[in-house]
């Protein structure tokens, strides 16, 4: 009888070979991520000298980045319906297809209707369902082609996952203003509508080869909002339910976010009522979640409480995505007053963020991490994402410095701008990179694909806290204390931004050292 030893269940774990159908998803990706940042990149000049002329001059900035920012939430918003039509009814694959081809619809009314606004909207529209339908399903999808035997492979493609994302951004951000400068907006949105028509080819050209798992089409009586419920309602005699009034009030502050439409824009209500439903709601389950015992197994239960545990990661992250995604609108902005070559567009700055991701992954795992090991510093999930939001803090300093001597009258050449380019991007590498391999993996086995769309949601919230911020600045008493700083509002709010992300930073630091760990990979073996 032959014994199998543990070191003959290591050499097998090492001898598991890469899936062979992981290819066509990361071929897919870095044409899909292409065309997004193609059109993303290029949005708030295009915004800026075209299609808001009819708005006086001094208010096209400001208009432009609530435009382009409530893109970007409407974007992470989605990813909630597209992980629930995935885990519910028609599986990762069939939604990502389907949602592609209205992804690729999205980029045709940007070619289209350039000169129209509602057209282009409707466009914006599109790309933002089928982008961020699709957005949780991807990087999830690509955990399901790996089990326990070939787990240890995951992390390598999760990180040549993000770097293709970048390949691809890099060339459309280096390109697509220059079409945009040179052809128009009809063709510098329609390359990359291009690209995404080809990744959709592409992602369909694999689909014999793909693990699929299965949606729970049917109802589980043990699901996570089932055991929510449960928490929030159960009561014995003598109990009190201080978790159900917590949730209450969650109800209660969503419709007013609601009622608060005229000045947030629907959006942003409806995004400012779904986070309020989830932490007050979530706050008030976790109080009581004992109680669901009674009425559901321990397993759906921890279940729950994992979850909560994550969701409350993703909330300290969304700080850093409020300032990673200004990079777009904010710094864009800046860069028009800075001083450059002629030929040289101020969107082509966006370049530098994912070249420098491309060279800053492997530098990090060759280089970065293994130095730490050696001085028993282990480079943690959560310690990388908690420094990630520091350095985003700190690159917010650097902007704020930039602004001052532009406030200041002096001439600032627009190299300097990546100073803070380069700290944004070490903290981004830090934090969005780790963030897709931590949520898969801390991830319940029936909400992979709903717990991706939360940390999708993070980004939306990152991007609701920008549009609060400038809907207050808009306030006479908030412009008043700005004035009485001595700060012009620009550089004020850079200073503000960042040090919201140093101290959530820390707060963040101070939660992760009491997060337990969870390993939720599939235990059975792939049949690809």
């Amino acid at each position: 009888m032959n014994t199998v030893t543990a070191a003959d269940v290591t050499l097998d774990a090492h001898r598991a070979r890469l899936p062979r159908q992981i290819p066509y998803i990361i071929a897919n990706e870095g044409c899909e991520r292409f065309s997004f940042y193609g059109m993303r990149n290029i949005l708030t000049p295009f915004l800026v000298t075209t299609l808001l002329l009819y708005a006086p001059e001094a208010e096209r900035a400001g208009i432009a980045k609530d435009v382009f920012h409530t893109f970007v939430l409407g974007v992470y918003f989605f990813p909630l319906l597209g992980g629930w039509l995935a885990d519910r009814f028609f599986g990762k694959y069939s939604t990502i297809l389907w949602l592609s081809l209205v992804y690729v619809a999205g980029h045709a009314c940007l070619a289209a209707f350039e000169d129209n606004r509602t057209g282009f909207y409707t466009g914006l529209f599109l790309i933002a369902l089928g982008s961020g339908g699709i957005k949780p399903l991807v990087s999830s999808f690509v955990g399901d082609q790996f089990d326990q035997s070939n787990k240890h492979r995951a992390k390598p493609v999760f990180d040549a996952f993000y770097w293709i994302i970048n390949f691809g951004s890099f060339f459309a951000s280096l390109l697509m203003p220059i079409f945009l400068r040179e052809h128009g907006g009809a063709v510098a949105f329609g390359i990359p509508g291009l690209l995404m028509l080809i990744a959709t080819v592409v992602f369909w050209s694999g689909r014999r080869k793909y693990v699929h798992v299965p949606p729970q089409r049917q109802a589980d009586p043990d699901s996570f909002l089932r055991v929510v419920r449960t928490a929030l309602l159960a009561q014995s005699p003598g109990e009190s339910r201080p978790g159900l009034v917590v949730a209450g009030i969650g109800v209660a502050l969503a419709v007013v976010a609601l009622c608060a439409m005229g000045s947030l824009g629907i959006v942003a209500s409806l995004c400012l009522a779904l986070v309020l439903l989830l932490a007050f709601g979530g706050g008030g389950a976790w109080m009581q979640l004992e109680r669901a015992r009674r009425s559901h197994p321990a397993e759906a239960v921890e279940g729950v409480r994992a979850v909560l545990r994550v969701l409350i990661v993703f909330a300290l992250v969304t700080p850093f995505w409020s300032l990673f995604d200004q990079k777009a609108s904010t710094w864009i902005l800046q860069a028009d007053a800075m001083t450059k070559p002629e030929w040289f567009q101020s969107a082509q700055m966006q370049a530098l963020n994912p070249l420098l991701v491309m060279i800053l992954i492997p530098f990090n795992n060759l280089v970065l991490y293994p130095v730490l090991r050696r001085f028993g510093i282990e480079p943690t999930a959560l310690r990388r994402m908690g420094f990630g939001i520091a350095f985003s803090g700190l690159a917010w300093i650097a902007a704020a410095c930039i602004q001052l001597a532009l406030d200041g009258g002096s001439a600032v050449s627009i190299t300097w701008q990546v100073l803070p380019y380069a700290l944004l991007t070490f903290g981004e590498v830090l934090v969005s990179a780790t963030g897709l391999e931590f949520a898969y993996s801390q991830a319940p086995h029936a909400m992979k694909g709903v717990i991706m769309a939360f940390w999708s949601l993070s980004v939306t919230v990152g991007n609701l806290w920008v549009l609060l911020v400038n809907a207050g600045v808009r306030n006479e008493a908030v412009t008043a204390h700005i004035g009485a700083t001595g700060l012009s509002e620009t550089a004020f709010l850079m200073f503000f931004f960042a040090a919201f992300a140093l101290v959530v930073a820390l707060v963040f630091a101070l939660y992760a050292k009491r997060y337990p760990m969870q390993d939720f990979y599939r235990t059975e073996p792939s049949l690809a």
